[in-house]
């Protein structure tokens, strides 16, 4: 058995495993939702079905079918990159499946035709005696990154950000003007304070007031207030780290003497300590 599971295509053990659980969680969805319509109780359906009370609260509050049946089938597989054509495609109202394989063998698709069949027929709901046939459900686009992930993206030098990541934030900031220019002014800034280019601020700012940021012409307001010294700071290789060091110190003394000295005690330490 082992040496049999070791010479199957890890692809194809991955699509099995991924229509056990479409189907699993199509006969779960249907009796919970059959259940539900004749007001049973969570913990009464999760007795009944003998299911967990989350598992029971979590096909309850599916919006629909579809959002579970996307979160069965949503593992790595071959067409993973072409996912984004073949949605845009189906949306357009290309329901040709041989058309559709057509196009994604012009960019480089190397699967058979049976491969977008089985990927399609996931999201239709088995049929049952005396009920008519439900519309295939249209495939749901990629969830979006969180937006803790874009920031760190954008806050990244670009030569150091992986290569994934990068085409995906090229896409984002495509959709999203308002974004693009953010990054475009985070960048910029990042290389002044890098160079020690203060003599730019002035420009920097300009730039940043002529486009629709309400957020960034808030940071501009409080550079203006202390122009000199952000100039300063932007254009000279020096900065507070040794007073902030100094002030660490003094803090580290007093807790260590807290309640055990004088201030008189405390001073000679601050002031002769190393």
């Amino acid at each position: 058995m082992g040496e049999w599971h070791d010479q199957v295509p890890r692809g194809c053990l991955r699509h099995d495993r991924g229509r056990h659980e479409c189907g699993l969680a199509t006969e779960r969805y249907a009796a919970v939702q059959a259940l539900l319509a004749e007001g049973k109780s969570l913990a009464a359906i999760g007795r009944t079905l003998r299911l967990d009370h989350s598992t029971v609260r979590r096909f309850a509050r599916a919006a629909s079918l579809d959002e579970l049946l996307v979160k069965a089938t949503g593992r790595l597989s071959v067409l993973d990159e072409h996912k984004p054509h073949l949605h845009a495609r189906w949306l357009e109202g290309c329901h040709d499946i041989p058309q559709l394989h057509r196009e994604l063998r012009e960019r480089g698709f190397t699967g058979s035709v049976q491969c977008l069949r089985r990927y399609f027929r996931a999201f239709r709901p088995p049929r049952q005696p005396g009920r008519k046939q439900q519309p295939v459900s249209r495939p749901q686009p990629r969830p979006a990154p969180k937006p803790r992930r874009v920031i760190r993206w954008i806050m990244t030098h670009p030569q150091h950000i992986a290569a994934a990541d990068a085409e995906e934030l090229k896409e984002i900031r495509t959709a999203c003007p308002h974004l693009d220019a953010a990054a475009r002014h985070v960048h910029d800034f990042a290389e002044m304070l890098h160079h020690l280019r203060g003599d730019q601020l002035p420009d920097w700012m300009d730039r940043v007031l002529a486009d629709d940021l309400p957020a960034l012409h808030s940071l501009v307001s409080g550079l203006r207030r202390d122009f000199d010294a952000v100039t300063a700071g932007l254009s000279t290789p020096w900065s507070s780290g040794q007073v902030e060091g100094h002030v660490t110190r003094v803090k580290l003394i007093k807790r260590m003497t807290y309640g055990r000295a004088n201030l008189d005690l405390l001073r000679q330490r601050v002031l002769l300590g190393p």
